[in-house]
């Protein structure tokens, strides 16, 4: 339950995130990856914090969810964000070779990753959905 509530949190926020930063409503940002807040570090951070509020932090479940945190961030701050990088500047090439002709394929994507604002702004929200989940559905 904390796990969708994070990711399904973390994905509608971005609709409001991307308003605020350009003054224009694009409800596709609801489905794509990247964006404010990071819904890969909400959710796998409201999940971590679970495990360990429900399971006790000295489970070894706790330890090994922590373990997979450290790479799901790792990887949504670093490998899918150098990939957004690298596909903006591919795209820009193609701009350029094709300059005045329209380009019939299709761009890559480029907001595949997220800024370290942005995956603190998912850890963030994790650890509040995760304490609210906790709060409100206490285990014997």
């Amino acid at each position: 339950m904390t796990a969708m509530a994070a990711w399904l949190i973390g994905q509608f926020l971005k609709l409001p995130g991307y308003y605020f930063l350009h003054r224009k409503w694009k409800w596709a940002v609801i489905f794509s990856p990247g964006g404010l807040p990071s819904s890969h570090s909400s959710l796998i951070t409201a999940t971590t914090l679970s495990i360990g509020l429900f399971h006790g932090f000295s489970n070894p479940l706790f330890g090994l969810a922590v373990a997979i945190s450290m790479i799901v961030i790792y990887d949504a701050t670093g490998v899918r964000r150098q990939a957004g990088l690298h596909a903006r500047v591919i795209n820009e090439i193609m701009e350029e070779i094709f300059a005045g002709r329209p380009v019939p394929e299709k761009q890559l994507r480029e907001v595949l990753g997220h800024t370290p604002v942005e995956a603190i702004a998912g850890i963030l929200l994790g650890i509040l959905i995760a304490f609210t989940i906790w709060l409100l559905f206490p285990i014997a």
